[in-house]
This record gives C-alpha cells, sequence and structure tokens, in this order.
C-alpha cells in the first residue's frame, strides 16, 4: 500500500489540498483529510509528494507514435514487439498510462504512402496490442482503427477485428485532396514538397487520381458504424470541415469529431453532442501544422473536449500548463481534456480517468520546476509504482 500525502489532488471538478489519498492493490482506496489514514493503516509505505499535483493518468485516444517508433526512416522497419515495447518507456515518462495507438488502414497514394501501413504490417500489430491485455506491460495499450473511406478491400477485415474485440475505437477518415484535412490545395502541395521532391505537374496528376478514387458509400460507412456500435466501440469521425458532414456522420451513431477544421464546425459538433479532439501539439505550435483550426483558440471557446498527443507525446502533459499560462484558463478544467474526457469518449469512465475512491490507481505526480515547467516524477498504473524520477539541484 501506498499513501500519498501533502499533495494538491486534481479532481473532475477541481484541485483540493489537505487531503491523504491510499493506493491499496490496484485501487484508489480512501481519500481522507489529511492525518487521518496514517492514523490507522500499517504497513503504508508514505510518499510525501511536497505540493506537487496528484492526477490522473493521461488517457491518449489519438496517436500514431509507434509508426515512428516501428518506421523512424521511410526504407527503415524495426521489430514492432521492440517497438511497443520501447515505445511505451517514453510513453510512460510523458505520464500517458493508456494509449490508442492510432493505425491507419490506408489505400496506397503515390506521395503519402507509408510502408507501415500496408494490411499486412497493420495486421501484425493489431495482433501485439491484442497481445498484451494478457503480457506484463507498463500501460495499458489499445487498438483505434483509423479507416480511411477509399480503403474498400480492407472492409471485411476490420469488422473481423471488431468482432474478435481487438478494436477499441473507429473513426472514418478522408485524405482526398480538396477537403477535409487538404481542402487548401495549395497547402496540400506545400506538405507534399516537404516530404518529396516532385513537380507542380506531378502533384496535379495525384491530385487528379485521388479524387477520382471509388469511395464507401453512405450506407457502407452506415453500416461499419452500426457494426462498430453493435460491439460497444465509439465511432468518431475524422477532419470535419461542413455542418453537412456532421450531421451526417453524425446520423451514424458517431459520438466524436476529431480535428474539427473550423471553429464554427467545432462550434456545431458541440451543438450535436460530440465530443471533439484537438491536438495537444496544435496548441504547443501555437497553430494547426496544415492551416486549419488552432486549438489554442478552440479551447478558449469552450469547443475541444479532449487533446490528444497526435504524433508528439509530451505535448499532452505541456498543453494544459501552457494555456494555463498563457490564457489563464482553470488548471483543473484543463487536465479534464487529458483524463476523464477521453476516458468518457472510450466508455473507461468507470474505472479510470479520475481520483476517486474506488477506481483504478492509474495516478501521476506532477512538480513544477524551472520557471514552473512541469516535470512527471513518479507514475503509478493499476496500483503499482512504475516509474520515479528525481531531480538532481
Amino acid at each position: 500500500m501506498y499513501l500519498m500525502t501533502n499533495g494538491r489532488i486534481v479532481t473532475e471538478t477541481e484541485i483540493v489540498e489537505g487531503f491523504d489519498l491510499l493506493i491499496e492493490n490496484d485501487k484508489i482506496s480512501k481519500i481522507l483529510p489529511q492525518g487521518e489514514i496514517a492514523a490507522v493503516a500499517s504497513n503504508v509505505e508514505i510518499l510525501d509528494v511536497a505540493g506537487a499535483y496528484i492526477s490522473p493518468g493521461f488517457i491518449d485516444i489519438h496517436s500514431d507514435y509507434i509508426e515512428q517508433m516501428a518506421s523512424p526512416r521511410p526504407t527503415s522497419m524495426m521489430d514492432f514487439h521492440l517497438s511497443i515495447r520501447e515505445a511505451e518507456k517514453e510513453l510512460i515518462s510523458h505520464g500517458i498510462t493508456t494509449i490508442f495507438h492510432s493505425l491507419s488502414l490506408y489505400k496506397h497514394a503515390e506521395f503519402v504512402h507509408k510502408q507501415i501501413r500496408n494490411p499486412e504490417n497493420v495486421a501484425k500489430f493489431i495482433e501485439l496490442i491484442d497481445e498484451t491485455r494478457s503480457n506484463k506491460h507498463l500501460i495499458h495499450h489499445r487498438f483505434h482503427a483509423r479507416f480511411e473511406v477509399d480503403n474498400i478491400d480492407e472492409v471485411d477485415n476490420l469488422k473481423k477485428y471488431i468482432a474478435e474485440k481487438k478494436v477499441h475505437l473507429v473513426s472514418f477518415m478522408d485524405h482526398t485532396p480538396g477537403q477535409g484535412q487538404f481542402r487548401d490545395l495549395e497547402m496540400y502541395r506545400e506538405t507534399i514538397k516537404g516530404y518529396h521532391a516532385v513537380t507542380d505537374e506531378e502533384i496535379n496528376r495525384d491530385i487528379a487520381v485521388q479524387q477520382s478514387r471509388e469511395t464507401l458509400t453512405v450506407e457502407d460507412l452506415r453500416e461499419i458504424a452500426q457494426f462498430a456500435i453493435e460491439h460497444n466501440i465509439p465511432v468518431a469521425s475524422h477532419d470535419d470541415d461542413t455542418f453537412e458532414k456532421l450531421e451526417l456522420i453524425k446520423s451514424f451513431g458517431t459520438t466524436i469529431s476529431e480535428f474539427p477544421i473550423t471553429l464554427d464546425v467545432a462550434k456545431r459538433a458541440k451543438q450535436l453532442d460530440m465530443m471533439t479532439i484537438g491536438g495537444a501539439p496544435n496548441v504547443l505550435l501555437g497553430g494547426s501544422h496544415s492551416g486549419n483550426l488552432s486549438a489554442q483558440e478552440a479551447i478558449q471557446h469552450g469547443c475541444i473536449d479532449i487533446l490528444c498527443s497526435d504524433y508528439y507525446p509530451s505535448a499532452m502533459l505541456h498543453s494544459i500548463f501552457t494555456m494555463n499560462k498563457k490564457f489563464g484558463i482553470d488548471l483543473a478544467e484543463l487536465f479534464r481534456l487529458v483524463t476523464i474526457n477521453p476516458a468518457k469518449a472510450v466508455f473507461m469512465d468507470e474505472e479510470r480517468g479520475s481520483v476517486a475512491e474506488g477506481k483504478k490507481a492509474d495516478l501521476l505526480i506532477i512538480e513544477e520546476i524551472d520557471d514552473r515547467f512541469p516535470v512527471i516524477t513518479t507514475v503509478f498504473v493499476d496500483g503499482k509504482l512504475i516509474q520515479k524520477t528525481n531531480y538532481i539541484a
């Protein structure tokens, strides 16, 4: 058993002081006024956190970081088992205790294809992620199936993964240039040129090919969404850029809007009772790398519910402290964006996502050093002390 004392406990509604927290087995057993637990408990290891924050572990429901670990260069493919093991060491250091690996079921595109996204490689990762449920690991691993709407050949495989209980979130993606993330074709051209030495003529041919591809019909998408929902899997849309798209995808039973493209669309998603996701790196950069909605602006307008790491794991911690320092937004409100809100979105909130008696003890101790620079010094997952770091003076 562990007893945390002298901390600032981040609850779902506020940050409170003067309370002790007892971890017993894999759960938060008691939260009582300071001194009351120690007076009656025995065989307890006491952790004096000296004014640090005691926070829920972060729940990251959109992360393609595993792709970088497995394929750090376009022609390099590391061992996938090694990649998962090493990735979780990195993720735990950033406070991510539950990760949804956002693997893409993506059709080949001439200039944006990644080898790691080949169906056979995705299939291998899905199996490895599933195996973590019964093997020893540092954090909780889940699979977020990002399904591209032109990938007609993979529909049956997606349904198979869902039926086998290997999928924990489904999102529909459409990266066709001229809409969604790449509605600005000039921005698309600049993005492609940043990765490849190509001419405008070559890019224009690629755009024409992508825009002429066959995609799943509305009824196909509705059927997949309903199949996921029947298996208690939440469904998300991706890069929503119009009210019409939002309303259509909402009619499928979709409850999450990932990365809405404009502020008006984000506000409309909220009116439709959808939970909205922004990228934590977007907060740190001060804007979208694709020229779309600023997450800082969206949070200020109250139309972002969840922050995800996307491609930069450390951004989850630093984004919430940045918004607090820069704009004075309540820190407890910001913590919800990376804890209880994502937990609710993926149906995990009964067990995880907040500091409360009876919940799983996925906990972080966060100190502020070097002019309020936040660092995670201690991590518990399922009541086990996973990591402890001491900074030297």
